[in-house]
């Protein structure tokens, strides 16, 4: 019973290493776009090989896990759990990679006007990724509930820029190019906030039992 409960902390230490490095790495690529800071790019990109490996240690701990110890109740939702936020935070490695490849591209135009607020939809993303994985550790349902409730935000400023851009590109072509990699650059937020609400999801699933995915209110 020690052995295992031994274990399933180092799945957690794991993970939580993970979500450290993704954390960085969202944090980096946002300032490496904004900033036009080559260096913080190819540190986010040298990163993910990292991230990549720790999704594979944690898989094979989970299953080992699940193979040998054969738990039950919330034990099992734990190392369940752990499997999908595990590959949810290996995808937003994936965006911040995809964003500091963009801001690599958009560092050889030379410098440029930010067209849209992308620091103020970073913050929001990032403080999605930073409470949904605290409410994992903390078996805070209340906490995960509020980081559900912020994806409907994060929609609404992807929207809007999304419109924003558009609209600039049609006054002035020359934007174009920049105009584009930022749509990229939203959409690539939106995806590590959709991520952020998988592992609230998770976390609520794991401390209540109960699957509030694709759960219409009211």
């Amino acid at each position: 019973m020690r052995h295992f409960v031994y274990d399933l902390e180092k799945l957690q230490n794991l993970l939580l290493e993970m979500a450290g490095l993704v954390e960085s790495s969202i944090r980096r690529s946002v300032h490496a776009l904004v900033d036009r800071d080559e260096e913080e790019a190819r540190a986010v990109l040298q990163t993910e090989g990292r991230i990549n490996r720790l999704e594979m240690e944690i898989d094979d701990q989970a299953i080992q896990l699940l193979a040998l110890q054969q738990p039950m109740a919330k034990d099992l939702r734990f190392i369940t759990a752990a499997i999908k936020i595990n590959t949810d935070l290996e995808r937003m490695g994936d965006m911040a990679a995809s964003i500091a490849e963009r801001s690599l591209e958009m560092a050889k135009a030379g410098p440029a006007r930010m067209l849209v607020d992308i620091p103020r939809m970073a913050r929001l993303t990032e403080s999605m990724v930073r409470r949904s994985l605290d409410a994992f550790v903390r078996r805070d349902e209340e906490l995960a509930r509020s980081v559900l409730e912020s994806d409907d935000e994060v929609d609404r400023l992807r929207t809007s820029m999304h419109q924003a851009l558009i609209a600039q590109m049609q006054q002035d072509p020359a934007v174009i190019p920049q105009a584009v990699d930022l749509l990229l650059v939203t959409r690539r937020l939106e995806r590590i906030a959709d991520h952020a609400t998988n592992i609230a999801e998770d976390t609520l699933f794991m401390v209540t039992g109960v699957d509030v995915r694709h759960r219409v209110a009211g």
